[in-house]
């Protein structure tokens, strides 16, 4: 419905303190890096934030949150990316009771669903994951991220949350998506990616009856993203989805 208003790391490090909820210090993210070899090498360094329980608890396992930025936020400064998204709440001590992870693309390239696959699974063999909880989500170049590692790795998700985002020509066919829950949202008046890109990706999962939803914001520019995230009933549905044995 449309609602309108690989591997093995090669560098790790472990830093940090938990912050409780409420509390108005910002909830840390530390700084690491990740390397894998696919077919050639490459990697991203990454901000990574654990919730306020995570130490108390040894046993329990926790939602991963993956989150790709836009492409304003490349580069090599980390600190970028809490512009926007789960980073900026975890800065602002919001504790998404998830663990996040923030990778980041270097200047003047873009995401690489191969490499976001891999830091997935390497974050998943390193840290205590609950691996029928992992979301993956995105904003403009991290929206068509979203897309294009969903598709190419539904195996892995739980749910996508793609925001202003579109998906490359060679992905002809959603049907890899069919049992996936998928919400999609984008500005109607978005000047840089077209809101009919979202459109006919929601039409495609909804024609096969896929659990997808799209929201639709009607006064929004290309800036959907800062009343999604600050939605808490985006999160509600987000943390509420499992991945599916099929």
């Amino acid at each position: 419905m449309i609602r309108r208003p690989f591997l093995t790391p090669l560098l790790l490090a472990l830093a940090g303190t938990l912050i409780p909820l409420g509390a108005a210090e910002p909830v840390p993210q530390e700084a690491r890096a990740f390397e894998a070899k696919l077919t050639r090498t490459g990697g991203y360094r990454y901000l990574l934030g654990f919730p306020r329980e995570y130490e108390a608890d040894q046993e329990a396992k926790w939602p991963l949150i993956l989150f790709l930025h836009g492409a304003g936020e490349r580069g090599t400064d980390l600190e970028q990316l809490k512009k926007h998204g789960p980073p900026r709440l975890l800065a602002e001590g919001k504790d998404l009771g998830a663990i996040v992870a923030s990778p980041q693309v270097p200047t003047g390239e873009v995401w690489d669903a191969d490499l976001v696959k891999a830091l997935a699974d390497d974050l998943a063999a390193q840290h205590r994951v609950d691996l029928d909880r992992i979301y993956l989500t995105g904003l403009s170049m991290g929206g068509f991220g979203t897309w294009e590692t969903g598709l190419k790795y539904p195996e892995t998700f739980a749910a996508l949350a793609p925001i202003c985002g579109g998906v490359g020509v060679r992905f002809l066919s959603a049907s890899r998506l069919q049992r996936m829950p998928v919400w999609i949202f984008h500005g109607a008046k978005d000047p840089v990616v077209s809101p009919a890109d979202s459109q006919k990706m929601f039409a495609q999962l909804e024609k096969m009856g896929a659990p997808v939803k799209f929201t639709l914001y009607p006064e929004a520019g290309h800036d959907s993203w800062t009343a999604t995230y600050d939605d808490p009933e985006f999160w509600k549905w987000l943390m509420s989805q499992r991945r599916t044995a099929e």
